[in-house]
């Protein structure tokens, strides 16, 4: 598959938002402010360590990228912060949906929230202070390329912070007999039931080669699934995320980069 095709499969996927799934359990269709708040207290609840890649900077008055913007709950989450927020991603409708928050918030989303790939990112070199992109820069067709893109847009001394897929996850080793399909579905998947168009799955080894040219990195393993045995479940999901077997064998790798 050629990128061109490949963006134009992932611009399509992803116009149905992530998180979508979420929202449908909840019961939400609409995007009024109640609907949002309920949303992303549902999504924090399932990812109680994500704002604390947040919390942990003080983001007011900097210059701020997020790539990938789903339902746009983090990107809220940093600009009610104080931070300068700009957005990106392939898609329109998160495009839409971030603008429609920004603009909830009183701030003017239409000029700094941009539809676009994170294989040129439509800014500068050293525009900004901070990136984050969670679960995005995986489903690209070119991870090293779209590392290299969140490294030249960062300023100096800047800070980007990247989830991505971890290859040696306890689910990726109790999947090791299914489909790639059946893989890439288990991780993201649209109401059709089809899986993302392209699902990168990469190591520590490989994540610190492919984040050489920072300065100074730092990984943690994070998220889990709930544990099962012969049809019954051992340990939830809510106890395992908190263990030492997520920083082990957790579904995901946040990145904590130094330009």
């Amino acid at each position: 598959m050629t990128q061109v095709e490949l963006d134009r499969q992932n611009a399509s996927f992803w116009s149905e938002l992530c998180g979508s799934g979420l929202a449908r359990s909840l019961g939400i269709s609409g995007d009024e402010p109640d609907a949002l708040e309920r949303f992303d207290a549902s999504y924090f609840g399932l990812y109680p360590y994500l704002g604390g890649y947040v919390e942990r900077f003080d983001l007011s008055g900097r210059s701020v990228l997020e790539i990938g913007l789903g339902y746009g709950t983090l990107g809220q989450y940093i600009a009610e912060r104080g931070a300068v927020y700009h957005g990106l991603d392939i898609a329109p409708t998160p495009v839409e949906m971030m603008r429609h928050r920004l603009r909830l918030l009183g701030l003017d989303g239409d000029d700094r929230v941009r539809e676009g790939t994170a294989l040129e990112i439509p800014w500068p070199a050293e525009t900004f202070d901070f990136v984050y992109s969670i679960g995005c820069l995986h489903h690209t067709g070119d991870l090293e390329r779209s590392i290299g893109e969140v490294r030249r847009v960062l300023a100096p001394q800047g800070v980007a912070v990247v989830m991505l897929y971890n290859r040696h996850s306890a689910r990726r080793l109790w999947s090791a007999r299914r489909s790639d399909a059946a893989v890439r579905a288990a991780y993201d998947e649209n109401a059709a039931g089809d899986p993302a168009p392209h699902t990168d799955f990469t190591s520590r080894r490989e994540t610190r080669r492919l984040y050489s040219g920072f300065s100074r990195i730092e990984i943690d393993g994070q998220n889990f699934d709930d544990l099962w045995f012969r049809g019954r479940m051992l340990v939830g999901r809510d106890r395992l995320i908190r263990s030492p077997l997520a920083g082990l064998l957790g579904l995901d790798l946040y990145i904590v980069a130094e330009k």
